[in-house]
This record gives C-alpha cells, sequence and structure tokens, in this order.
C-alpha cells in the first residue's frame, strides 16, 4: 500500500511540473493562473482516484482513459510541450520517466 501511495505523489509531483513550465511559457502569471491551477487540481483528483495506480506507469500507458475529453486534451497539449523541456528543468525526472515509459510499453507488447 505504502508504494501507491509513494507511487500516487510522484506521478503528482511530475504533472505539476509539467504544468508549471507550460503555464510559465504560455500565460507568464506569477504562480499558476487559473485555468492551469483547475487543471491540476483536476488531475490531482484523477491520480487520487485511479484504480490502476498499483499496476501502471503512467496515464498515457494506461488502458482507460479517465480524463473528460476536454481536459484530456488540454493535458496532451501540455504533456506534449513541457516533456521535452523537463530535460533542462528536472533532468532525472525526465530521464526516470522515459525509462519507465519504455519498460511498460515493452511490458504491455509481450501481454499481447
Amino acid at each position: 500500500m505504502r508504494a501507491v501511495s509513494k507511487k500516487r505523489a510522484k506521478e503528482k509531483k511530475v504533472v505539476a511540473q509539467m504544468i508549471r513550465i507550460y503555464c510559465n511559457d504560455h500565460h507568464r502569471e506569477k504562480g499558476l493562473c487559473e485555468d492551469c491551477e483547475e487543471l491540476l487540481a483536476y488531475a490531482h483528483r484523477r491520480i487520487d482516484l485511479c484504480p490502476f495506480m498499483e499496476s501502471k506507469t503512467f496515464c498515457s500507458n494506461c488502458r482507460v482513459h479517465c480524463y473528460e475529453k476536454t481536459k484530456r486534451e488540454q493535458i496532451k497539449a501540455i504533456m506534449r510541450y513541457s516533456g521535452p523541456r523537463m530535460l533542462l528543468h528536472h533532468p532525472l525526472m525526465a530521464m526516470h520517466h522515459v525509462i519507465s515509459s519504455i519498460q511498460e510499453k515493452r511490458r504491455l507488447e509481450r501481454e499481447k
């Protein structure tokens, strides 16, 4: 159970950093703008309620996408923008994400 809590906290931290990078570069407000703050709260709620946290790595690798359509589009745009920039801002976090994603995709391919 503790591992799942750690995993949730880590995923929340990653999504928060990505939203901060995007918001800082696009909205130029001190801290997060209202829209990004709302999206972050939404993402944290989805992470808290995720029933697959024990077995999945990241939402992008999940079989079930629990975000409503507009929020999913927003977070995808943020991830596309912030993902490459994470290497500059948070290199260890970015490398862990890349390695974990590759491992998860390989695992999913073997299960097919």
